[in-house]
């Protein structure tokens, strides 16, 4: 199912056929070193199959708007990335937006307009906040949630027992940022 779509890209449902191309993105060191919590790399297309199908599976329980999404590139139909909303441990009161993208992927604008798209959905259907969490030495996580408009808030080893870099958004931060994209 298509959540939402933006001038490049579409944000739909993962489904279990997407292995080989969710793998170019999961199954990547590069991505995999930067996600918290702390994803091993997955190793073959049947592990994340697996993956895959657990997520499907969960999606029914799940409250929008909290779920997992593909990227899919229009140009070409390729999944370039996956998008989440979902609850942030211990208390599960603050939304987290998470975004990875396949390597090949990056420098292209692809996360940021997914990422603001994706905020504003959640926006619209009633979130208030959304908020990322960061690794503190991952400049391009960093430099992505800034692009979308999120102020960062500080750091925290709250979540996932690491030490984070926080970064809010509120709707009129992410109104914000569209209004001087737009003037660029």
């Amino acid at each position: 199912m298509t959540l939402l779509t933006t001038d490049r890209l579409t944000v739909r449902d993962w489904s279990p056929a997407d292995a080989g191309e969710a793998l170019a993105i999961y199954g990547e060191p590069e991505v995999t070193r930067w996600l918290s919590p702390a994803m091993s790399r997955l190793e073959g297309e049947e592990a994340m199959r697996a993956t895959l199908e657990s997520w499907e599976s969960s999606r029914p329980a799940l409250t929008p708007p909290l779920g997992r999404w593909a990227v899919v590139r229009n140009s070409d139909q390729r999944i370039v990335g996956g998008l989440s909303l979902r609850y942030l441990p211990p208390d599960e009161e603050d939304i987290e937006i998470g975004w990875q993208l396949a390597p090949d992927a990056w420098g292209n604008g692809y996360a940021t307009e997914a990422g603001r798209a994706l905020a504003g959905w959640a926006f619209s259907i009633g979130a208030h906040e959304l908020v990322a969490v960061v690794r503190v030495n991952n400049q391009r996580g960093a430099g992505v949630a800034r692009r979308i408009g999120m102020q960062w808030a500080g750091e925290t080893d709250k979540y996932y027992e690491t030490r984070l870099n926080v970064y809010r958004l509120w709707p009129s931060d992410l109104t914000a940022a569209q209004e001087e994209a737009l003037r660029l």
